[in-house]
């Protein structure tokens, strides 16, 4: 697992335990061909219910006569058969449902998990059943401490507290993926005389891509012994796929021999490791450590389970509030320099004149502005000649809404000589014009990281040179990093778009302004705003449009030229509102700001802000207006999606009714109110949140997540019926 395997050239996929530290990237660990020994696994055909494949100690653990292979489960005796029947009208694909069965002569009761495979047939696992305890009022009580943390640290230490009082485990973290795929332990809960990992990173390559693809199908893996020892399959591959079997959903599959060295090198005994998936990703990992071995029972595997969907579910909403603070912030702005415009004549000294409200909501030391062939700046920056060959280079980059780097020096040589005060660069365009960007900037920071091991060591070569192991040592390795200056978090990216776009805006308006004002620049002026992908007109004192941009004349293609503004109102939806909004704006001064529709044109029906503001050169003299509009589609978008959301939450999520005691129906209720109150809130601060492309794709992740905890909590009272339910 080492960085090599990365860069290792495309090969065949090895299978399951033929990987070496080359190609472990690639191997085919959902294919394991065999079991933790602690369970047993069944496949069984449909509908008449005959095991077709079974794991080596499958007779043993049951105390049945060998060979069960050929056998149907209602010959096994016991209420195994009569317990699976009421679930096989469910897909069974996404989540095992769970059965509390007594399989033949078995002394024990039996935890049963069942799902379907890709392949075809139904895998059943069994493992003695653990007490039947009442797990609720200790879900609740984290739940409550989960739900209600209001910043991301506290979120993660109630997590890994949570956890540990919950799972029993000696060591529990939380941790965290950074864009580069390293991890990084946020937070952590450990018996006395352990050594800390608090704040320790790991390198991307000590998890494969192809097991974080697992964590976001299986959201909980659990290892009772490091020194196990396999229990294989017979026969290897599945009689109805004529494939190897598909163990993705497996709670006892094993795992990959190159995973249990690290995990022995680490002196770790078992684990159980829950995924936390924001937004479709995996945002990270609760990991629990134990040394010595460790069963941990299906009722409190679910019970971890619900509340790392809830971990998860509260970092969308904390991710969704900090977007929506960046936006406060932006709107501040924004207001402060249309201000400035209408008081000053220009905007620029609104922007300039307080550095710390534009330099903190990205944590930078510098900002600076190329436009108009000048450059403005605060705080600490680089020299102007080197700031317009920055400019030049941005010029030479693939236009993106923004562009980023920690270490300017390795992506553009050129400019390494910045390194001292600008490492790190976020840089936005401004206009369509060439050389136009602000531009954020971050002094190089050299600093220590600490490791969970070195990271440039990821295998270690034993006694034998052809064998590698993964590294042997964690203890904490500090590497001085140079040359690059503290990442930029996604909120501080967002936030930087978000302002640069209200410059841009305000950039469109001035120059609109300097249209009205400098009629002897007007050339350019006008090639300037003819090439804004904003909707502009500009009127003069009487309302008569003296020019509009050609985005305005597509979006009114084919509904006649817009000569003045008194002609807006019948391009819109509501003709009449428009007017009496004009008439204000024309009597009284007053700023027309509201939301239209398009009646016309190829974008009719699409949803707009209409901005029109006077243009004053005294406090008497209106010389003209200038009209923007702005493509809400994106914010209305998000709005529809909020209110399918809440409808959904409220009317799809409900647990069934299930024959089990009330008491126990109406603990699970209660929490599932939690749960749905948590997600409710959840997908507020995201549609409040000013990243309009995430929208739907977070809200979708908080739904699966409310749908996943509400078959979840069905699976528990299904699981805590006294008797088989009958068939509905």
């Amino acid at each position: 697992m080492g960085e090599h395997a990365r860069g290792a050239p495309p090969g065949p996929s090895p299978g399951f335990g033929q990987a070496d530290l080359s190609n472990c990237e690639r191997e085919q660990i959902h294919l394991a061909g065999s079991i933790q020994p602690h369970g047993a696994l069944l496949l069984v055909r449909e509908p008449d219910l005959v095991v077709v494949q079974a794991s080596a100690n499958a007779a043993k653990l049951l105390h049945l006569e060998a060979p069960i292979l050929g056998q149907s489960l209602g010959e096994f005796g016991g209420d195994l058969a009569a317990r699976l029947r009421p679930h096989l009208g469910e897909a069974l694909r996404e989540i095992p449902a769970a059965v509390r069965v007594r399989v033949g002569r078995s002394p024990r009761e039996l935890d049963g998990l069942i799902h379907r495979p890709p392949g075809g047939g139904l895998i059943l696992e069994l493992e003695p059943a653990g007490p039947a305890d009442d797990l609720s009022p200790r879900i609740a009580a984290a739940l409550k401490r989960i739900t209600t943390a209001f910043a991301l640290r506290s979120l993660c230490d109630e997590a890994a507290k949570g956890f540990k009082e919950l799972a029993g485990y000696d060591r529990v973290m939380v941790y965290r993926f950074d864009p580069e795929g390293h991890g990084e332990v946020l937070a952590e809960r450990r018996e006395p005389g352990l050594e800390p990992f608090l704040g320790n990173r790991y390198p991307a390559s000590d998890i494969p891509q192809i097991a974080r693809q697992l964590y976001e199908r299986n959201r909980i893996r659990m290892l009772v012994d490091v020194a196990y020892q396999p229990v294989p399959l017979a026969p290897r591959v599945s009689p109805l796929s004529g494939e190897e079997l598909d163990m993705s959903l497996c709670s006892l599959r094993s795992m990959s021999p190159i995973h249990i060295q690290y995990l022995k090198n680490m002196g770790v005994a078992a684990t159980l490791v829950a995924s936390l998936l924001v937004g479709g990703r995996l945002w990270g990992l609760i990991a629990c450590h134990h040394y010595r071995p460790r069963v941990v029972h299906y009722q409190m595997r679910v019970a971890c389970e619900l509340l790392s969907e809830a971990v998860a579910t509260r970092i969308a909403a904390l991710e969704g509030f900090a977007q929506a603070q960046a936006e406060l912030t932006v709107r501040r702005l924004e207001q402060r320099m249309i201000d400035a415009i209408a008081q000053q004549g220009d905007w620029r000294a609104a922007f300039f004149d307080q550095p710390q409200a534009v330099l903190q909501p990205l944590t930078a030391s510098g900002v600076a502005l190329l436009c108009d062939g000048q450059i403005l700046t605060a705080g600490e920056v680089p020299g102007t000649a080197e700031l317009r060959a920055l400019g030049v280079w941005l010029d030479r980059q693939p236009r993106v809404a923004v562009r980023v780097t920690a270490s300017l020096g390795s992506e553009a040589p050129e400019l390494a000589s910045l390194t001292p005060v600008a490492s790190g660069v976020l840089a936005a365009p401004v206009s369509s014009c060439a050389g136009e960007y602000l531009a954020w900037f971050r002094p190089e920071r050299v600093r220590t990281v600490t490791w969970g091991g070195d990271p440039m060591k990821p295998f270690e070569v034993g006694d034998d040179p052809s064998q590698l192991s993964p590294r042997r040592s964690f203890a904490k390795w500090h590497q001085v990093v140079e040359g690059t200056c503290e990442p930029w978090l996604p909120a501080e990216v967002t936030t930087g778009r978000l302002i640069a776009e209200s410059v841009a805006d305000v950039i469109q308006q001035f120059r609109s302004v300097r249209l009205l004002i400098a009629q002897e620049q007007l050339d350019k002026i006008r090639l300037q705003v003819r090439g804004s992908e904003q909707p502009v007109a500009v009127a003069d004192a009487q309302g008569r449009v003296l020019f509009s941009n050609e985005r305005l004349e597509r979006l009114l293609d084919g509904a006649g030229r817009l000569s003045s503004l008194e002609d807006l109102p019948a391009f819109f939806a509501d003709p009449e509102r428009a007017r009496a909004a004009l008439a204000e704006l024309f009597g009284q001064r007053r700023p027309w700001r509201g939301e239209v529709v398009l009646a016309v044109g190829a974008a009719a029906g699409t949803p707009f802000l209409v901005r029109v503001d006077p243009v004053l050169s005294s406090a008497e003299h209106v010389l003209g207006y200038v009209a923007l509009l702005t493509d809400l589609s994106g914010r209305r978008a998000a709005d529809e999606a909020r209110r399918r959301f809440q409808q959904s939450i409220v009317s799809r999520h409900q647990i069934r009714a299930i024959p089990v005691d009330s008491a126990a129906d109406l603990r699970y209720r209660e929490l599932m109110t939690t749960l749905v109150e948590n997600a409710q809130l959840a997908g507020l601060e995201i549609t409040d949140g000013s990243d309009l492309t995430q929208v739907p794709e977070m809200l979708a992740s908080v739904q699966t997540s409310v749908a996943r905890t509400t078959e979840l909590l069905e699976h528990l009272l299904w699981y805590s019926s006294p008797s088989p339910p009958k068939p509905s």
